[in-house]
């Protein structure tokens, strides 16, 4: 088996299981991944500069969960160094799907797809600020191409 990652595009965010992801065994705990991809989601915005609570503040904008859809194909644990992967799979005026995977080396171990929805402070859908979508636009899996069935739509 290969130690690294499957060559992609996206955005890619390391961390390492600590104890308080486990359980008494010391496997992750399955709602923790959904935090790990949260961890990943917040990282795209902050390493380019874009920090969430000024949109909230500046322009009344949150992104919010819509749906969420993780497979658990292996368990992680205790002090394992872990891999999430970010593909933008679609993007709408007012929302995303992205495609996140949570990885140990080459291991894929919970591939998640989560619908993510830009809300005002009402909590009514909003068009994605420009700077943020096409930020996520540059993590497509076919960003230099025009069509394809990973698209982003406006």
């Amino acid at each position: 088996m290969p130690d690294a990652i499957p060559a992609q595009a996206g955005h890619t965010y390391s961390l390492r299981v600590q104890w308080e992801d486990t359980d008494a065994a010391g496997i992750v705990y399955y709602a923790n991944y959904l935090r790990f991809v949260e961890r990943a989601r917040s990282d795209i915005l902050l390493a380019q500069g874009i920090r969430q609570e000024a949109i909230l503040r500046q322009q009344g904008l949150a992104f919010a969960v819509r749906a969420c859809s993780i497979d658990y194909l292996r368990p992680a644990r205790l002090h394992d160094d872990l891999t999430v992967t970010t593909t933008l799979h679609e993007a709408r005026g007012a929302s995303l799907i992205l495609d996140q995977k949570v990885w140990r080396a080459a291991e894929l171990l919970a591939p998640a797809q989560v619908t993510l929805a830009c809300i005002d402070l009402n909590g009514r859908p909003k068009r994605i600020p420009h700077a943020i979508s096409t930020l996520f636009a540059t993590l497509s899996t076919n960003f230099s191409q025009s069509s394809g069935s990973q698209t982003t739509k406006e």
